[in-house]
């Protein structure tokens, strides 16, 4: 089983536009959707769409629209009670795949709340093979939370978030994390380093990497959106190139990217197989329209994967 943590879950509303997005025009939509969505959901829901076992730990009150969308969804969930609605993050999206992003910064969470979500975590962590700690940290919550809670969990930890959050989980508790997922942009913020240097040749990227896995982080899943991913450990570096696609959304293409390595390590892949299966779900998500999630019949053929370093 994985278990999720998804601290600043959203009602994910995907709004299809009739043509391109131009500011301060007017623009008509075509289509509105709402998910249940946050990193971590989205997670739990392709492992389980990949016929998994999955559990998605969250923030939120019982008759909350997001609480209520994954009852109806059927996805197991653990809710801790807040007292107030969770956000709403808006996407807009084009027929050409480009999509923009407007983020709420979801309600703040007390200190019992998250007392809670930590306990309820890492008592399901105790008999899960993963436990994924997925997106932004909600205000009230401090930036190395996910780094406290990882030093809790007696499951590997899986960490894809970005920012503060990121580094101050690294900072703190870089040995009880088994794997981080960030693109370009997030692993150079991370390291002070041009995002430029993780896009070019696959080994000055595994070179630029290396000081994080010398301080104990275990992997590092580098997803490069169109060009693939690169998974960069101790042992080597693998990359896979994404399948050609006709994009639609990138919503939850990252998400999916973890779950399908995560699905091939709960199968017993090895290193290359979690790599392989990672890019063939995110480049199935971009595939889809709007914020749905794949299951294994979207995915597209397995990429090759190469060692190059």
């Amino acid at each position: 089983m994985i278990v999720t943590l998804t601290p600043n879950p959203s009602i994910d509303r995907t709004v299809q536009l009739s043509s391109p997005l131009e500011r301060g025009g007017v623009v008509r939509s075509v289509t509105t959707r709402d998910e249940a969505g946050g990193k971590g959901i989205n997670v739990a829901q392709v492992v389980r769409n990949g016929g998994e076992q999955a559990l998605a730990v969250l923030p939120g009150d019982d008759d909350d629209p997001l609480v209520q969308r994954l009852r109806n969804s059927g996805l197991p969930h653990l809710a801790v009670p807040l007292g107030a609605p969770l956000r709403v993050n808006l996407t807009l999206a084009e027929d050409d795949g480009t999509t923009t992003k407007i983020n709420a910064p979801g309600p703040a969470l007390a200190a019992p709340v998250i007392e809670r979500l930590e306990a309820l975590l890492a008592e399901q962590s105790a008999t899960a093979s993963w436990a994924a700690l997925c997106g932004s940290l909600p205000p009230g919550v401090p930036d190395d939370w996910y780094g406290r809670t990882a030093e809790r969990l007696e499951a590997p930890v899986a960490l894809d978030t970005s920012g503060a959050a990121l580094s101050a989980a690294v900072d703190r508790a870089p040995e009880r994390i088994a794997l981080i997922k960030p693109n370009s942009d997030e692993l150079g913020e991370l390291m002070s380093i041009a995002p430029t240097e993780f896009e070019g040749d696959p080994k000055v990227a595994g070179e630029r990497a290396r000081p994080l896995l010398e301080r104990g982080i275990g992997a590092i899943l580098l997803t490069l959106g169109a060009r693939g991913a690169l998974l960069i450990s101790t042992e080597a570096v693998w990359e896979a190139q994404a399948p050609r696609i006709t994009a639609r959304s990138t919503v939850g293409a990252g998400d999916s990217s973890l779950a399908g390595f995560l699905l091939g390590s709960l199968r017993g892949e090895d290193p290359a197989g979690c790599l392989a299966l990672a890019v063939a779900y995110g480049s199935a998500a971009a595939s889809l329209p709007g914020s749905r999630m794949p299951a294994p019949a979207d995915l597209p053929a397995l990429p090759s994967v190469r060692r190059v370093a």
